[in-house]
């Protein structure tokens, strides 16, 4: 397990970097190697600590996040609510048959608002991000969205093998996209 801890508007510390890594290593008993984490830890205004913790492993990412005014008290949240959701994923993903199919590549680009906004014509790339895209069911997919905290995500359907995209809709559900060739 790899951990790469960053220390913000505060000096480095050695008892927290090892406090952090005994604790962040608790999450190995909960899925396979191998896993990446990545601790944040930073301190505003000298009364809020936050602790920002993400973990990449074996094809999923979870996130989590806590302030409180204690440094260990929110490293010691971000860690359970960590916790919590890699057992939430077990859980389900114990009801959920792996599906052996074709894993897709997607590309992401960003584009710079300004050049849309001042009609400069072509609108101009500022970011592109290419990732994974792995067969999973729909439930899988709305569970991995919640993990990601992110209101949209696209994936193959395992059934199908059609790229589709579940989103977030303004009233708290979910919505299913399914493309379909003319």
């Amino acid at each position: 397990m790899q951990i790469a801890v960053t220390f913000r508007h505060m000096e480095t510390s050695e008892p927290v970097r090892a406090y952090i890594e005994e604790k962040v290593s608790r999450v190995k008993k909960y899925i396979d190697e191998p896993i990446d984490a990545q601790v944040a830890i930073s301190v505003e205004k000298k009364i809020r600590h936050r602790a920002e913790v993400t973990i990449v492993a074996k094809g999923i990412t979870i996130k989590g996040s806590e302030e409180t005014n204690d440094m260990y008290a929110a490293i010691d949240n971000v860690v359970d609510k960590i916790e919590r959701q890699l057992k939430r994923y077990k859980e389900k993903i114990k009801m959920h048959k792996p599906h052996a199919g074709k894993e897709r590549q997607v590309q992401k680009s960003v584009l710079a608002a300004e050049s849309i906004d001042e009609g400069q014509g072509e609108p101009v790339i500022i970011r592109t991000d290419s990732f994974p895209v792995k067969p999973m069911e729909v439930e899988e997919a709305v569970m991995q969205m919640d993990l990601l905290h992110k209101d949209f995500l696209v994936f193959t359907d395992a059934r199908t093998e059609e790229v589709n995209v579940v989103y977030r809709r303004k009233d708290g559900n979910y919505g299913l996209i399914i493309p379909q060739a003319r």
